[in-house]
């Protein structure tokens, strides 16, 4: 394989791998501080053991976070060397801010927070939680300025060969920002969600002898979820119109539309030849993509032959088109989970409504199943994100084949991929492992037994 192709499999993999973590992080982080706040404003002692035993699952995946991710950056400058020199003047400036402001404030206050308890007064602990919780949503907001001036570049100057930032504010505030950055957020509530409700129906199912802290916590996943699914759905459905303007070769790779159509149907299934660009079966539903792109049924959406000729005015001769099969089918399996994951949010809102959770064995059967389904949408999503922008890896300023070092031999980069393969395959078990361990014991929530003494705690 050329050095391009591995130098891509390799951010691929390492990227795949660290984006596991990453939701779960932004959406457990504010749902332990809510479950804190509640034990704050309440005492109640259920809400301070929910808080302790998803608090300690939240430690063990923001700790695996923390090592995958830190792989990421030093690729820019290894294997992507020639894409850091033509942009890095902007690129870096928020993943700077990322790491001196967000990152240290979430991994200070973290250990603010895990060594806190009954040591610092009730606010004070409770403010570290929340510190956490805003600094890691504040740290993915930063990574994703950074994503989202490759998906549409604002804000800068081509000067001696590079892109040079002339307008931060631009940056801050660019379009693609403010519909990608929602819906990441809300993504990550949702996994949070299902993966806190999971749990406790396992637990639920068991008969564990700490059904009150799993009752309570299956119920907040319930809302908790149902919010982020909703929110997700509608986010979606904005950053689908803005893809459209924006990206509209993303939006006709995600359909499988190969000439322009006014009004635009929706592919509900479609087997295609890629190479002769056209389709060999399609069931398609006419006029539905007109309104997912303009809210009404008529609207022209550019198709693939279209945009290639277009493209290729604009930029010279290349093939603009990304990869069919694999944004096709990515974008159908995020859509399908999620629809899954908001039916099973409405059967867990009834049976919280209808006080029957716990007798509805059925449904707490496939709740540890469904753990897997945000983590599938997630990765779907994401590969959508960057496949769909290809051969860009700067939207309309920097190809993918003009952003691989030169330096970095292909034998380095296919030793570096087998490394990085084997290690985080052997931290995805040990992940894994304790996730599971720490998941199934419940002594941990037990309530504290008669005449302890907790040590006492500094005013504040």
């Amino acid at each position: 394989m050329a050095n391009l192709d591995l130098a891509r499999l390799q951010f691929a993999v390492t990227t795949i791998y660290h984006f596991f973590f990453v939701p779960l992080t932004l959406g457990l982080s504010v749902l332990v501080a809510l479950m804190q706040t509640q034990y704050y404003r309440t005492s109640d002692e259920t809400y301070k053991r929910m808080t302790k035993f998803w608090g300690k699952l939240f430690l063990i995946n923001f700790a695996m976070g923390v090592v995958t991710g830190i792989v990421q950056e030093f690729q820019f400058g290894m294997n992507w060397s020639e894409y850091s020199r033509f942009v890095g003047d902007i690129f870096g400036a928020p993943l700077a801010v990322e790491a001196l402001m967000a990152f240290f404030i979430e991994s200070t206050f973290l250990g603010v927070w895990l060594f806190g308890w009954d040591r610092l007064g009730k606010r004070a602990h409770l403010a570290s939680i929340w510190l956490v919780a805003i600094a890691a949503n504040l740290s993915a907001l930063w990574i994703l300025i950074a994503n989202s001036f490759m998906q549409e570049p604002v804000g800068y100057a081509l000067q001696n060969g590079r892109a040079e930032m002339t307008d931060f504010l631009a940056l801050l505030t660019n379009p693609h920002v403010l519909v990608q950055y929602p819906h990441v957020f809300f993504s990550g509530v949702t996994t949070a969600a299902f993966f806190v409700l999971g749990i406790s129906a396992w637990h639920l199912l068991r008969k564990s002898k700490n059904l009150d802290v799993f009752r309570r916590s299956a119920n907040w996943a319930v809302v908790y979820g149902f919010i982020g699914v909703v929110m997700v759905i509608l986010v979606g459905h904005t950053q689908a119109q803005h893809m459209v303007q924006a990206q509209p070769m993303k939006m006709a790779a995600a359909e499988a539309l190969w000439d322009s159509e006014n009004p635009a149907s929706m592919s509900l299934f479609t087997i295609g030849d890629e190479p002769g660009r056209k389709d060999v079966f399609s069931i398609r539903v006419p006029g539905l993509l007109s309104f997912l792109a303009y809210n009404r049924f008529e609207g022209e959406v550019k198709g693939i032959n279209d945009l290639q000729a277009e493209y290729e005015e604009t930029y010279g001769p290349g093939d603009y088109v990304p990869p069919i099969a694999l944004n096709y089918w990515s974008f159908r399996l995020m859509i399908g989970t999620g629809m899954l994951m908001l039916l099973l949010a409405l059967i867990g809102l009834y049976t919280v409504i209808q006080n029957k959770t716990e007798n509805a064995r059925w449904f707490l059967r496939l709740l540890p199943l469904a753990i897997f389904l945000p983590y599938l949408a997630n990765t779907t999503g994401w590969l959508l994100t960057e496949l769909g922008r290809q051969p860009w890896i700067v939207f309309g300023l920097q190809r993918v084949e003009n952003a691989v070092s030169p330096n970095v031999s292909a034998e380095i980069v296919l030793l570096s991929l087998v490394g990085f393969t084997l290690l985080y395959g052997i931290l995805m078990v040990a992940d894994i492992y304790l996730l599971a361990k720490f998941a199934r014991d419940d002594s941990s929530v037990s309530p504290e037994p008669d005449g302890a003494q907790p040590v006492p705690a500094a005013s504040f």
